[in-house]
């Protein structure tokens, strides 16, 4: 009988407990997933709708250059405007993207060679387009090779970054048993210190016995000093 009773009182304690936590934190921890996926969603779609924002801006002001160049007779070198779009198409993150203005403004240029009002003498009509072409290559490559660089040393950074407060975890100040002397981490897990040390830097251990522990754990066989034994 005292058996089934106190079974009967685990079981009813059991009960109220995942009535009082259960059925409450799983809904708290789905909300904060959900809350977690709702955020990452949004940046999503801000960032989208902002690249889109930008392609329209691009295309407006390539309209409007390509206009221009029509408005204007062949004689005036009115293709070199068009470093502007590409100089502003590196605030997208993606580098082909700036190829592709690249080619479109190129495209656009040889266009106004046809299209545009006549002017000049041709010799000067096709150096001038040459020109705007060589400019519009040539920053595009320069402003992709800067922009390269760029990344790779804000790459390099973070991992400098990321390695000094590595450093800074062994710095400061580490809990540690004064018993076994293991170290507690910030996730409060207890490690032994081999461990904890191997996982936050680059040292090694090889373990040995000092003679003065040599000479408690085996008496018989250190009675007198002897040097460090490794195993």
């Amino acid at each position: 009988m005292l058996s089934l009773e106190i079974m009967t009182t685990t079981r009813e304690i059991l009960n109220i407990y995942d009535e009082m936590y259960g059925s409450k934190m799983t809904p708290t921890a789905i909300g904060v997933c959900n809350q977690s996926e709702q955020t990452k969603q949004q940046l999503a779609e801000e960032t989208a709708r902002r690249n889109r924002l930008l392609v329209v801006g691009y295309a407006i002001l390539t309209l409007v250059l390509f206009s221009v160049d029509l408005a204007l007779p062949l004689g005036v070198a009115a293709g070199v405007p068009y470093i502007s779009v590409v100089l502003l198409s590196l605030w997208h993150k993606k580098r082909h993207f700036t190829v592709m203005v690249a080619v479109l403004c190129s495209i656009l240029t040889i266009l106004g060679l046809f299209f545009s009002p006549p002017g000049g003498e041709i010799w000067k009509v096709l150096t001038n387009r040459a020109l705007a072409l060589f400019a519009i290559w040539v920053t595009t490559v320069l402003s992709l090779q800067r922009k390269f660089i760029e990344e790779k040393k804000a790459q390099a950074v973070r991992e400098r970054e990321e390695a000094l407060a590595q450093i800074r975890i062994l710095q400061g100040f580490l809990p540690i048993c004064a018993s076994c002397k293991k170290i507690r981490d910030d996730k409060g897990a207890w490690n032994q210190i081999e461990a904890y040390i191997r996982d936050h830097s680059e040292a090694e251990f090889s373990h040995g016995i000092c003679p003065e522990c040599a000479k408690k754990l085996y008496p018989e066989f250190y009675s007198e000093p002897q040097e460090d034994v490794h195993l």
